[in-house]
């Protein structure tokens, strides 16, 4: 275990989330899957009803049992290749109590999805659990509820992520009693939760859908089918960089395998093939040279630009990453001027990268909006051979 000063490693920071590394199955649309389970301490209230008193109780009673439940857990798939620890960036299990650490820092973990959006604000006590440096468990305690537990993949990979959710959280089960009710399920802050608690989401990059007019298509399906549909932030943001995020909301009467082989065999795959088959259309006739042009022209603004926004530098990297998909930037004419290509995990990772908070830490001060739109443009041009 780790204290605030040893976060994350530089080296960690500069390397860009785990999950992004397309290398998971279908990642040219699904960027990751995520399997988050809530769950409650029976023998306290609801957070909404603790003191901050309640809280610390719960932290202390949770810390021991869920240590010992990150531990020694088993191998990610060869599917699902991490990264590897180094003497620099070992394997590690970091606790960390959230309400102790910086603005920039709790930013941080929220921009690599390791801790919600909410979890990051208040200054209530709070911890998380993480493993390093695959980061593709971590235990979030006194977020909504006393425990949220995620697990992140690259790609289409539900199954797996449930199999080793599960087995952490019988392992957490095994030291606590959590709050739960033969008829109900398990007892959440959230009635929509309450059952299984169970949500199962994929980040899902979706550029053709909606250059091709039928993003709302997607949206009325996903309604339709009582799915969630969110942006990059997850819950009450807007989409941005094409990035959308399909989740479940119902964890009531169905069990967590149902709700898996709906996402995963079904639902998702729908959407998949209905992406690609916009890209297919975006490079038939007269529409390959217009969409040519938009991801060139992205690609030349990023770089050369000396200030960029983050909506701007979104904008401009999913169309980038179109085009790396589509096989537009391979026939880039030979000579001395010429830059070769851009590689698609970085480009996945740049989206994470010109984050503010992945700015400031990379840059080892805190610096003002004006100064992360520069220093936004100088990662870009670097990264991409401007």
């Amino acid at each position: 275990m780790n204290e605030p000063a040893a976060l994350l490693s530089h080296a960690a920071i500069r390397r860009g989330a785990p999950w992004l590394s397309n290398q998971g199955p279908h990642s040219d649309v699904v960027l990751s899957s995520r399997v988050r389970l809530a769950r409650n301490l029976g023998a306290f209230a609801f957070l909404s009803r603790c003191s901050a008193t309640d809280r610390t109780h719960i932290l202390a009673a949770c810390r021991k049992h869920v240590v010992a439940a990150c531990q020694n857990l088993p191998p990610a798939s060869p599917e699902h290749r991490v990264p590897p620890p180094t003497e620099d960036d070992p394997a590690r299990l970091l606790w960390v109590e959230v309400h102790r650490l910086s603005a920039v820092d709790r930013q941080l973990l929220a921009e690599r999805h390791l801790i919600s959006k909410e979890h990051a604000k208040g200054a209530e006590p709070r911890a998380a659990a993480i493993t390093l440096p695959d980061e593709r468990l971590s235990v979030m305690v006194n977020e909504e509820d006393h425990l949220r537990i995620q697990v992140l993949h690259s790609g289409l990979a539900l199954a797996d992520g449930y199999t080793l959710i599960n087995e952490v959280d019988d392992r957490i089960e095994s030291g606590l009693d959590y709050a739960f009710l033969p008829r109900f399920g398990y007892l959440t802050a959230c009635p929509t939760n309450v059952g299984i608690a169970c949500r199962m989401s994929v980040m899902l990059h979706l550029p053709a859908v909606r250059l091709t007019g039928r993003i709302e298509q997607v949206r009325r399906a996903a309604k339709d089918m009582c799915l969630a549909l969110r942006g990059f932030q997850g819950e009450g943001s807007e989409s941005a960089g094409d990035l959308y995020q399909i989740s479940n909301q119902t964890t009531f009467g169905k069990t967590e395998a149902v709700v898996m082989q709906e996402l995963q065999e079904h639902i998702v795959p729908q959407v998949i093939e209905f992406e690609r088959r916009a890209r297919h259309e975006l490079l038939s006739g007269s529409r390959r040279i217009q969409t040519a042009d938009q991801c060139w022209r992205a690609l030349g603004l990023l770089r050369s630009a000396r200030q960029v926004s983050t909506e701007e530098a979104l904008a401009t990297l999913s169309l980038v990453r179109l085009g790396v998909h589509l096989g537009l930037f391979e026939d880039t004419s030979p000579g001395p001027a010429a830059l070769p290509a851009p590689a698609e995990p970085l480009i996945s990772q740049l989206i994470v990268l010109t984050q503010p908070a992945h700015l400031q830490r990379l840059a080892g001060r805190e610096l003002s909006q004006q100064e992360r739109r520069i220093a936004r443009a100088d990662l870009l041009r670097t990264a991409l051979g401007g």
